[in-house]
């Protein structure tokens, strides 16, 4: 599976690599990037940003990549991309995020400083950097989510 993680240039991007040890992971973000190519993760540029058209770059990237799922990682393309996630999946691109109708309850007005981070897949958490999750309902959740005791935030950069 090719993964593309949105923030490749930010430090948050580069520790869900250990998240996806059997995937490829294109990590891409806006401007320049370093040309870095690995066995397991390479880095790409999105382009200059325009945010007016974040669903359209981000798609059109995906397609001419082969990109199989993709993880917006940057507050200004999360709600854009969950909006336009039918369109993603119309094209086999799975987007991991929750439901646009329910996002707003994982966003905050900045992105979360919690320590720990989790990965769920249709409310499987696949990955966990600590086994000691809130104790909330999970089958719901889509999505990288910043964690403590209270509950989850997406993890936003």
């Amino acid at each position: 599976m090719k993964i593309l993680i949105t923030g490749g240039n930010h430090a948050k991007a580069l520790k869900l690599l250990k998240a996806f040890p059997n995937h490829f992971v294109l990590l891409a973000d806006y401007g320049e990037i370093p040309v870095i190519n690995t066995e397991k993760y390479a880095f790409a540029s999105l382009g200059k940003l325009n945010e007016d058209s974040i669903a359209h770059i981000l798609l059109n990237f995906c397609i001419t990549e082969a990109i199989d799922s993709i993880i917006p990682l940057h507050n200004f393309e999360v709600l854009a991309i969950a909006k336009s996630s039918v369109l993603f999946g119309e094209y086999g691109i799975q987007v991991v995020l929750p439901e646009a109708e329910v996002i707003d309850q994982y966003l905050g007005e900045k992105a979360p400083t919690f320590p720990d981070f989790a990965v769920f897949i249709s409310g499987e958490c696949i990955f966990t950097s600590n086994t000691d999750l809130p104790k909330v309902d999970y089958k719901n959740l889509n999505g990288v989510f910043a964690f403590n005791k209270e509950g989850f935030k997406l993890f936003t950069i």
